[in-house]
């Protein structure tokens, strides 16, 4: 799979794009400095806290373990939140723009490209990493970013203007699960920690949840011509994935070595469309309709 070739500052990714979700940094870091404090009282009340265990605990000694105990537990527990929050912070925005160019690296001739969609766009760091690409080779094709919302649809596209390619870029809103293009319509399908979120009203590991993902890839190959390239980055559901990219007869599926996002393992996963299916003496189109 191909490798990012350009590194960018952290603060420049996040002047740019900010932060998605950042209500749940907020909460990881509260609740770890809330165990920090916790942990320090144990530290400076110990004896305090050993005697109001001992009201509960007849032997000693069991109030001494059951306060040093929950003293390193507190502890502990601040040590992993503080981890998670760091890695949130450093998944959402260096990690997502690394994966990003990883992902643009990983199609091999991006001058023959005449239309690309990013489903999923979000705030656009993947979205912008193919318009830059496309400018840079001198394209004259287009990017569409797709969301669910309108509501990030602006702020989509101030991104791109700040990254100097809003010329390549048109964002829109759709149901990703019945995307609004017709048949192989797009040279290039990308999607980045977007399609395990669809369905999640399920729960993740549900049925209902895999069928309504799975809708998401059919849609995706559905709109690639064939010849066309898609690549994904997600978190969890991988196998999946393969599964069913595997099911619709998609050819050279790569998946790529295991990162840590998210405090989850991902993966990047590369297919390309066919041109047709061999079926018996003669050739068949596929229908690649879920």
């Amino acid at each position: 799979m191909g490798k990012s070739n350009s590194s960018r500052d952290w603060t420049q990714i996040y002047a740019i794009y900010g932060m998605e979700q950042w209500q749940t940094l907020v909460f990881l870091l509260f609740h770890a400095a809330f165990f920090s404090l916790l942990s320090l009282l144990f530290l400076l009340y110990f004896e305090s806290i050993f005697h109001f265990f001992q009201t509960f605990l007849s032997s000693p000694g069991a109030a001494r373990f059951a306060a040093g105990f929950s003293g390193v537990v507190t502890a502990i527990s601040a040590v992993c939140l503080f981890f998670a929050a760091a890695n949130f912070f450093y998944s959402a925005g260096p990690l997502h723009y690394d994966m990003a160019q990883r992902m643009v690296g990983s199609v091999n001739d991006w001058s023959t490209v005449k239309l690309a969609l990013d489903v999923g766009c979000g705030r656009g760091i993947l979205l912008n990493a193919v318009a830059t690409q496309l400018k840079k080779t001198g394209s004259s094709g287009r990017v569409v970013g797709l969301n669910p919302s309108k509501r990030t649809t602006l702020s989509t596209l101030r991104t791109a203007n700040m990254e100097g390619v809003g010329e390549y870029v048109t964002c829109r809103e759709g149901d990703v699960r019945s995307l609004p293009f017709g048949d192989n319509y797009f040279d290039v399908v990308v999607s980045a920690v977007f399609v395990h979120t669809v369905g999640k009203e399920y729960g993740h590991r549900t049925v209902e949840a895999a069928e309504e993902r799975t809708r998401v890839l059919g849609e995706m190959v559905r709109v690639l011509k064939p010849g066309g390239v898609g690549v994904l980055w997600d978190l969890l559901h991988v196998p999946e994935y393969v599964r069913r990219l595997q099911d619709l007869k998609m050819e050279d599926i790569r998946v790529s070595e295991s990162v840590t996002a998210f405090m989850v393992s991902s993966h990047m996963v590369s297919f390309r469309k066919p041109s047709q299916h061999v079926v018996g003496p003669g050739e068949v189109r596929l229908d690649w309709r879920c």
